[in-house]
This record gives C-alpha cells, structure tokens and sequence, in this order.
C-alpha cells in the first residue's frame, strides 16, 4: 500500500487514474450501448446487456484496487455468503456520506449483479459519469413535491410510470436496483428537523422501493438490506480517497421477499399501509442493529487503550 504519501498527493493521484479508467471503460461503454439501442433484437440486446455490465463492472473493479493500493480503509463485511450474481435483488441501505456508494460497490462487487442506483434527473449532467450511467440504463428520476402535484395533478403517477418503464429493461438478466430509503444523506440538522424517532437513520420513504417491487414483482425476490456504519465518525468523500478513513463496518441481510412480505398488491390500500408499518419496523430494527455495532466499535477501542 501507498498510504504513507502525502494526503493530497494521493488525492491528485486517485482522481487521475479513476478520470484515465473512467475514459478507458465510457468510450466501448458508449459504442455498444449506442449498438444495444439500433439492433432491435431480444437476443443481442441481452447479449449487449451482458457485455455493458461486464465493463461497468471491470470499471468498479479497477477503481477497488486503485483503493487498495493508496488507502489503509479496513472494511469488514459479514453476510457476503448468502449473495449470488444469478438472482435479482432490490438493494437497501442506510445513507450517510457519498462515500456510501464506493464501499457499496466494493464490498459487493463480484458477490451480486451490477448495482443499478435511481438517480436525480439532474445527475445526468456531470462530466463523463452522466452518460455511462446513461449508457448502463442507470433510472433517472423526477421527484415531485405534493404542492407541485396539487398544482399539476396531470402529473401524478408519472414517477410510477418512469420507475416501470427502467425497470422493464432490467428484465432481460439479472440485475441488482439500489435504493436508499432516506431518500438523502444522514445529518444531525436533517433528523431535528424531521423529528425522527429514530437515533442514527432518518424516517424511512416507502415510495421507490414500493414502485421498484411493483414495476419488478415478478423478478424479485430477495431484498439485500445493507447497514454501514463509519466507526471513526461519518466521513467526507474526499476523507476516503485520501486515506483518512481507517474503518467501515458492512452488516448484510438477505430478505425473502415471499416468506418475510408475501404477496403485495401496490394498488391495494390494505397492502400499502401494512407494506409501510412494515418497513417502519424494519427501520427500528435496523437502528437497534446500528446501536449494537456502535457499542462493539466502542468496547473494542476501549479494550485497546487500556492494554
């Protein structure tokens, strides 16, 4: 490892080589999706399909080692054995720093399918990554408020309908869709402003992951719920690409969908109101599990310092 060059050194030197290996993978990226949508064919568009994730996943293979090479993170996962790359899985996770989505990628690269994030519409627009996750069929999303909605109401039911229309591309081979429940990263400012009942997450948004098991019912069937936890304080992403984060803890739980939720009928208010009493549950209990990670963290620092 490289970790002992200098912090901004090895920030130069990792977004150079993510910018060179991004530019490597965009290019054939760009070609054979550009091939995926002139070819109508059921066939070649999964055989492109295939051959897209497979570089995506070469790209977040690269970017891992790069990580590897110039950092000193220590990430422990544990529930990696019940995963494997020929299923579909809805993706869930706590969410508390961009850095999320790189120990995402990294602890599940190779155990799962490529992970497909919902994303802002907006998102589309930043340099290089926007087409590739264009280019991938990454879903990008127009939320609207409800004041919007009641002034448009023409609009309501469209997220629905774009979530259907992503997700109906994800049908040709497996596929993992993530979703952070949140909705928008963990700050102290944002959990006194919700009053959140909760003592590390925010309240949980039942939207995306209800439209992902309705648009997708008949392919999912597990739900890999991911807890992270940062036992040295939440970090920045530049804190990760310079080698200032020591340690990540990843929990992992595999859900099946049938025996834990049964059959759900989205258009049922019955369904819905129990999904959400549900998933409001679920979120106690992964708080409790955030609880419990954090009292481990500080009993083993504890025992260190006293040796």
């Amino acid at each position: 490892m490289l970790n002992f060059l200098p912090a901004k050194l090895i920030i130069f030197i990792c977004f150079f080589i993510y910018t060179l290996n991004t530019i490597f993978w965009l290019v054939p990226i760009l070609i054979f999706s550009l091939c995926k949508a002139l070819i109508p064919f059921g066939f070649s568009r999964k055989i492109f399909s295939y051959l897209l994730d497979l570089m995506a996943s070469n790209w977040v293979g690269t970017n891992s080692i790069v990580q590897k090479i110039f950092t000193k993170t220590d990430i422990v996962v544990t529930g990696l054995e019940k995963l494997q790359l020929k299923e579909w899985y809805l993706v869930i996770a706590n969410h508390q720093s961009w850095v999320d989505i790189v120990v995402l990628q990294r602890a599940l690269h190779g155990n799962i399918p490529f992970l497909k994030f919902f994303l802002k519409k907006e998102l589309i627009y930043v340099p290089l990554l926007g087409l590739a996750w264009w280019a991938l069929d990454f879903p990008f999303m127009k939320r609207y408020s409800q004041a919007f909605l009641k002034k448009n109401p023409h609009l309501r039911g469209k997220d629905l309908e774009t979530t259907r229309i992503a997700c109906a591309k994800f049908k040709y081979k497996p596929v993992s869709v993530m979703n952070f429940i949140e909705g928008t990263r963990f700050t102290q400012e944002k959990h006194d402003k919700q009053q959140s009942p909760f003592q590390h997450l925010l309240k949980p948004k039942t939207g995306g992951v209800s439209f992902v098991l309705d648009a997708m019912g008949e392919n999912l069937s597990k739900i890999v719920d991911v807890t992270i936890y940062y036992p040295d304080g939440i970090p920045t992403f530049g804190d990760f690409v310079s080698g200032q984060v020591d340690r990540v803890h990843i929990d992992i739980k595999t859900i099946d969908i049938a025996s834990e939720l049964g059959h759900i009928n989205f258009s049922d208010r019955g369904d819905k109101v129990a999904f959400q009493k549900w998933l409001t549950q679920y979120w106690y209990d992964k708080d409790a599990k955030l609880e419990e990670i954090k009292q481990f963290y500080i009993a083993q620092d504890a025992a260190r310092n006293n040796i």
